[in-house]
């Protein structure tokens, strides 16, 4: 007597649990009137530079802050706190990506309606974050010119699921 295999789906059911807190989140920024941002790139293509630029340029019209995802370490938030924004970060250990949980944990405290601009740095990959809703109202991928221009072709879901693309050259 044959056992047929049985297949389990499992990453529909973690990234439905993803969504419903995604969806939870972009409502809680849209009710309290905050545009929230992800950037995404590969490790190394300019994100922490980009929004640190950003960061100190807006700061002086717009209440800005960012959570920054990192593997192991707080440097790009060190970085980041330069500008005098509101900076967190958020350390996911092994993990490639953020996720929406990790996103509404690191805003306990964060009064998020005193925000008119609230900026995601996503850990430095091109494959995870893609699959991960974050509540954003916008996506940005940074591409690095010194990367190749393949990277759109290698990694089509990031960029097809992007708002927006810069290259930096």
């Amino acid at each position: 007597m044959s056992v047929e295999p049985r297949l389990l789906e499992v990453r529909k059911n973690v990234l439905k649990q993803n969504d419903l807190i995604a969806h939870r989140l972009r409502g809680r920024f849209r009710k309290q009137g905050t545009l929230v941002v992800s950037l995404v790139s590969s490790p190394g293509a300019g994100k922490t530079a980009f929004l640190e630029k950003t960061l100190t340029l807006l700061r002086s019209r717009y209440r800005v802050a960012a959570l920054v995802g990192d593997l192991a370490t707080e440097n790009d938030a060190v970085r980041l706190a330069r500008s005098e924004a509101p900076v967190k970060q958020i350390t996911t250990g092994t993990l490639c990506h953020l996720e929406a949980a990790m996103i509404e944990h690191a805003l306990d405290g964060w009064e998020i309606g005193e925000l008119d601009f609230l900026f995601i740095e996503n850990v430095g990959n091109l494959v995870c974050p893609s699959s991960y809703d974050l509540g954003e109202n916008l996506r940005l991928v940074l591409l690095s010119v010194t990367e190749g221009e393949d990277k759109p072709l290698k990694y089509p879901t990031i960029f097809n699921s992007a708002d927006v693309v810069i290259a930096l050259a």
